[in-house]
C-alpha cells in the first residue's frame, strides 16, 4: 500500500532524540533551510524539502516562473573513475557516452536486460577518464559495480550535493556570484568550474524545470555555509527564494519532465514513456540493447488536460467505461488555470487528442483530454535562453 492517498501523505519531521535514522542523509544547507519550516520527502535516503511554512506552493511556482528560486535536492551524484570508467558508462546507458566530451554533461538513461528502465540521471564528464553520475532515486550504484567486474574503474560515493538555481534571472545571478562573470561556452548542457567568493564549484546547466536555469554541486571540502552566504547574496537583487519540490512539480509536469519509479519503472521502456530519443539504436551494445531492438514503439504515456478537476496520483483512468490506465502525476497549473497530469496507459494505442475519464483530487471521475508533453514551450526555448517573456501572475 502506498503512503499517500491523496489526501494525505507521509513526510520527514524532526523530533528531539537520537536513532533509527541511520542511513538518512541531511544536505550541507538543511540549518539555513530549517526556520523556513521544511517539510522533507526521502529520496536517494536523503532528504528534499516538499515544501515550507513560510509561503504557499503557488508562491513558490511563480518565484520559479517569475524570478529565481533554488531547490537543495535529493539527487545521488556516483563518481566513475579510471581507464575503463567511460566504457562502463557506454555498457549501462542507453546513449552512445563515448562521443561525450570534457565539460559537457548527458542524459543517462540506464536498463535492465529485458529493456525495463532503471534509473535515469545528469552524466558530467569532469575530466577525460573521471565522470559524475547525478542519478534520480533508484537502485544504481550496485548494478554499476555488478557490471564493472574486471575492469578499471573505481565507483564511489563522492559526498556531493546537488542544488538547482533555476527560473529567467538565474543567469544574472550565476553572473553576479561568480568571481569571473559567467563561464565562457556555458550553453545547454554545458559544465564548468567557476570560483563563488574563492571557492572554486562544479556548476552545470541543467535542472528539473525546463525554466533557464544552472545547478551547482557541494563537495566535502566546501564550507557550505559561506557558499550559501556568497550566493544568497548574489540572488538577493534578483528575488531569488529557496522553495520546494511541490512547486517544482508543477512546472516539471508541464515540462513533460519525469520522475523515476513514478512515470516510468522496471516495467516500462524507454520507448513506453516517450524516451526513445535517448536511445541509440545504432551504437555498438548496452544492456538491454537485444530487448529493446524487438519492444513496441508506441508511446503509453501521455499528458493529461482536465478543465474541471486535478488529476489523482494513482487513480484510475478510464476509457468507454473501462479500465485503461493510471495517473502517475497530477497537479493544478497556475499559468494554464486547469489540472495537468501524466498517465500511463496499458497499450499504445491511444493518441493526443483522445478524451478519457480521470479519477481527480474531489474522488470523482473528470473528463480529461491526452495531450503530447510538453504542454507548452514544445521546442524547449525557454530553459536555452531563446524565450525570455515572462508570464503574469493572474
Amino acid at each position: 500500500m502506498r503512503s499517500s492517498d491523496g489526501n494525505t501523505r507521509d513526510l520527514v519531521t524532526a523530533r528531539p532524540g537520537a536513532g533509527w535514522d541511520y542511513g538518512l542523509c541531511r544536505h550541507p544547507y538543511h540549518e539555513i533551510e530549517e526556520p523556513k519550516g521544511p517539510h522533507y520527502c526521502v529520496y536517494n535516503r536523503r532528504h528534499m524539502a516538499v515544501y515550507f511554512d513560510d509561503h504557499s506552493t503557488e508562491d513558490g511556482y511563480w518565484t520559479l516562473r517569475q524570478r529565481a528560486a533554488v531547490l537543495h535536492t535529493g539527487e545521488w551524484p556516483l563518481q566513475f573513475e579510471g581507464p575503463d570508467a567511460a566504457n562502463l558508462l557506454n555498457k549501462l546507458f542507453t546513449k552512445d557516452i563515448l562521443k561525450l566530451k570534457a565539460g559537457r554533461c548527458a542524459y543517462g538513461l540506464a536498463c535492465y536486460e529485458d529493456g525495463g528502465l532503471i534509473v535515469d540521471g545528469i552524466l558530467i564528464k569532469l575530466e577525460e577518464d573521471k565522470f559524475w553520475y547525478a542519478q534520480a532515486d533508484g537502485d544504481f550504484y550496485s548494478w554499476a559495480r555488478a557490471h564493472s567486474a574486471g575492469m578499471d574503474v573505481r565507483i564511489s560515493d563522492p559526498d556531493v550535493f546537488v542544488s538547482q538555481v533555476q527560473g529567467p534571472d538565474s543567469l544574472k545571478i550565476l553572473e553576479a556570484a561568480s568571481d569571473t562573470g559567467l563561464p565562457q561556452k556555458f550553453g545547454y548542457f554545458a559544465s564548468a568550474r567557476v570560483m563563488f567568493g574563492g571557492q572554486d564549484v562544479v556548476v552545470t546547466r541543467t535542472g528539473y524545470t525546463n525554466e533557464l536555469g544552472w545547478e551547482f554541486y557541494t563537495e566535502p571540502h566546501h564550507d557550505a555555509a559561506a557558499l550559501w552566504a556568497h550566493l544568497s547574496k548574489a540572488g538577493k537583487p534578483f528575488g531569488m527564494e529557496i522553495f520546494g519540490l511541490d512547486a517544482m512539480n508543477i512546472r516539471r509536469i508541464e515540462a513533460g519532465i519525469l520522475n523515476a519509479g513514478s512515470d516510468f519503472n522496471r516495467f516500462t521502456t524507454p520507448y513506453d514513456v516517450g524516451l526513445g530519443t535517448f536511445v541509440d539504436e545504432d551504437k555498438a551494445d548496452f544492456i538491454g540493447k537485444a530487448a529493446l531492438a524487438k519492444t513496441p514503439r508506441e508511446r503509453r504515456l501521455h499528458g493529461l488536460k482536465c478543465d474541471s478537476g486535478e488529476p489523482l496520483i494513482s487513480g484510475a483512468v478510464l476509457s468507454d467505461g473501462e479500465h485503461a490506465g493510471t495517473v502517475t502525476a497530477g497537479a493544478t497549473s497556475p499559468y494554464l488555470g486547469y489540472g495537468i497530469g501524466l498517465a500511463l496507459f496499458e497499450t499504445g494505442a491511444f493518441k493526443p487528442g483522445d478524451r478519457v475519464s480521470v479519477m481527480c483530487r474531489d474522488g470523482e471521475q473528470h473528463t480529461a483530454e491526452l495531450v503530447e508533453p510538453p504542454f507548452y514551450d514544445k521546442n524547449g526555448e525557454i530553459q536555452r535562453g531563446k524565450h525570455i517573456d515572462i508570464p503574469q501572475r493572474p
